[in-house]
């Protein structure tokens, strides 16, 4: 089915960014996490009990991590809500895992917490854009309420939003081609 082109525009471009860093900022996380917990071992009390859980939570991190960033692209760039709305789902998750990593863990850095709190400034920023792509995905909302008239009201809606959808692809066919030089 051709669309005019109109498709091609919704994608977030700054989610798409902000994706991207955090998948390196996700692999620096892992990595630097991975050597303060070396350094606490090797110069602080450390339960070995607690140790064990935070490094198997620190790998479940890694997990959720790679798959959230994963569905996030693919959602994003394929324009899909499913996959944007389970990344946007694991970014709670994960969000808890950097909020223990920040509060309750035995010990805790400055570095941690300084490392942590960046963490969660991308989920805040993810979350944002994220709903902010779902809500372009979705062209028109059609109630969905009860009664006698129900039916014909989610034609007609329906039908409204298809006029609309045709006369913006009009309108698109007569805006000026911009040239790059």
């Amino acid at each position: 089915m051709d669309t005019g082109g109109r498709d091609r525009h919704r994608s977030s471009a700054p989610l798409q960014v902000l994706l991207f860093l955090n998948g390196w900022y996700c692999a620096t996380y892992f990595l630097l996490e991975a050597f303060v917990f070396v350094y606490k071992v090797l110069l602080l009390p450390y339960p070995v009990s607690n140790l064990v859980l935070d490094v198997v939570l620190l790998l479940l991190y890694l997990g959720i991590e790679a798959t959230r960033i994963f569905f996030g692209s693919k959602g994003n760039l394929c324009q899909r809500k499913v996959p944007l709305s389970l990344s946007l789902a694991l970014t709670v998750p994960a969000a808890v895992l950097a909020v223990y990593y920040l509060l309750l863990q035995t010990y805790s850095l400055r570095l941690e917490a300084f490392l942590s709190a960046i963490l969660l400034l991308f989920y805040g920023l993810e979350l944002l854009l994220g709903f902010l792509a779902l809500l372009s995905f979705s062209r028109c909302c059609i109630p969905r309420t009860g009664g006698a008239g129900a039916g014909a009201a989610r034609k007609a809606t329906g039908a409204l939003c298809k006029r609309l959808t045709t006369s913006s692809e009009f309108i698109t066919q007569f805006q000026p081609i911009q040239r790059q030089i």
